[in-house]
């Protein structure tokens, strides 16, 4: 049997430690991760309108790929730290290897039936010409290399579940920051153009997932001892995964939906303008959240490893002290936003036509920061019901969240109050409030009984 490493120990501490210790490297992984997306569309805008518009055709269905694996992920993750929990070794090396399984096999799965499908969906919504043919360019390279990305966001949840944070922050930050370095040399120098940004992304998340490979099958120094040569399949093992993985998806899906119902009521209540304020805002506005969501991919696996040891005080404890501890950064970039939305707002509309939307922008800046502070409580708990293998919570949490919540409140505001664009803003930051106070208290309720009912 292996030796407990520094990352299982860390689980197995102090919940308050183990919380701070493993949420840094990952909101320092996710913050360069953010910065590669800005600069990756910042590359590709030099290509043109119709570049940009190809981008943009296929980020939908490029995220649901990315919402299944990084699904996955989390099912990896709380499936592990909770076997590691029970001080089940197999178990926890069970659960990394059928995850694997289950990501390759959904890699290719999804890479045959994009490839037959992406023009009829992408010819269904209206797009031809020249921006069909870059778009094609563009999302055959990326689904081809399907599993790969699939491989790399669940080895990445396996590396979480077994508390070793700073191997998956190097992996994720050297593939963005690989990724920046490539994307000029590849759209420009080689003159590849859409292709170019396209290939710059395969090349780094394969040398991420080379990384990976390195340390697990290679080096072999994770505490996880992954062989498919003793592998024994799991059924149970395999249900939990799919039990925390398949929810954790479809809350990512849900996000993107409300999205894109928040865009319309943008667009009824200011126009193209309207949606011009809300992107700019919100973009903003969700770099402010990058820090929340590395805490919460450590609330999973602490939360996980608490309920594995049956220490209801231990998981008590971890989910509050995340809160703690995601209030005081909510309300430091709140006041941040607050304070510099002028400055912040000059950077998107700093030409001609952009400055139509200056007042506006900084109005939906200082709003949308006050949205902020209810993050914690209903994300982190959120995380908690998936470290505890109550996936359906979760997915209940982000759906009443964004879907109902957010939308509802932004309808009434816009359609029935009739406060204009601002209503979409407002709307947005009471949905949240009420999602938070209802979220909260569902998860507080939960843990109580756990502690009554299962002896936690």
């Amino acid at each position: 049997m292996s030796k407990d490493t520094k990352g299982t120990l860390l689980l197995k501490g102090d919940p308050k430690i183990a919380i701070r210790k493993l949420s840094l490297p990952m909101i320092l992984a996710m913050l360069v991760q953010t910065m590669y997306n800005l600069v990756d569309g910042i590359w590709v805008a030099g290509l043109g309108s119709n570049a940009l518009a190809a981008i943009g055709l296929f980020f939908p269905i490029f995220m649901i790929i990315i919402s299944l694996s990084a699904g996955l992920g989390v099912g990896a993750s709380s499936e592990i730290s909770r076997k590691i929990g029970e001080k089940n070794k197999i178990g926890a090396d069970t659960a990394a290897v059928i995850s694997l399984f289950l990501a390759v096999g959904l890699g290719l799965l999804t890479a045959v039936i994009l490839l037959f499908t992406i023009k009829p969906i992408l010819e269904s919504i209206g797009s031809g010409g020249e921006t069909l043919q870059l778009t094609l360019d563009y999302a055959y390279i990326l689904i081809i290399f399907s599993p790969l990305l699939m491989f790399n966001n669940t080895s990445n949840g396996i590396l979480r579940g077994e508390g070793d944070a700073k191997k998956a922050m190097y992996a994720i930050a050297a593939g963005s920051l690989l990724n920046i370095a490539l994307d000029p040399l590849f759209i420009y120098g080689f003159k590849l153009g859409i292709k170019g940004a396209a290939y710059a992304t395969v090349i780094s998340f394969s040398i991420s997932s080379l990384l990976i490979i390195y340390w697990m099958f290679i080096k072999r120094n994770t505490y996880l001892t992954i062989t498919f040569k003793d592998y024994k399949y799991d059924s149970k093992i395999l249900k939990n995964i799919l039990k925390v993985g398949i929810p954790a998806s479809l809350s990512q899906i849900s996000m993107s939906i409300a999205i894109f119902v928040l865009n319309v009521f943008a667009v009824k209540a200011g126009g193209d303008l309207g949606v011009a304020v809300f992107t700019s805002s919100w973009r903003i506005i969700n770099f402010g959240t990058v820090p929340l969501i590395g805490i919460a991919t450590a609330v999973t696996t602490v939360t996980g490893a608490a309920y594995g040891q049956k220490n209801g005080e231990k998981l008590s404890t971890a989910h509050l002290y995340a809160i703690k501890f995601g209030l005081m950064i909510s309300f430091f970039v709140l006041i941040t936003i607050f304070i510099f939305a002028p400055q912040i707002a000059k950077i998107f509309t700093y030409s001609k036509d952009g400055s139509i939307i200056y007042d506006d922008l900084v109005t939906a800046l200082r709003v949308m920061s006050l949205f902020l502070p209810g993050v914690p409580f209903g994300m982190f708990t959120s995380s908690m019901f998936q470290g505890i293998g109550h996936g359906v919570k979760s997915l209940i949490v982000s759906i009443n969240r964004t879907i109902i919540m957010q939308v509802l409140f932004s309808w009434l505001y816009v359609f029935v109050f009739k406060i204009g664009l601002s209503g979409v803003w407002w709307g947005i930051v009471t949905g949240n409030a009420v999602s938070a106070v209802i979220t909260f208290s569902w998860g507080r309720f939960t843990i109580k009984k756990l502690r009554q009912i299962e002896g936690i």
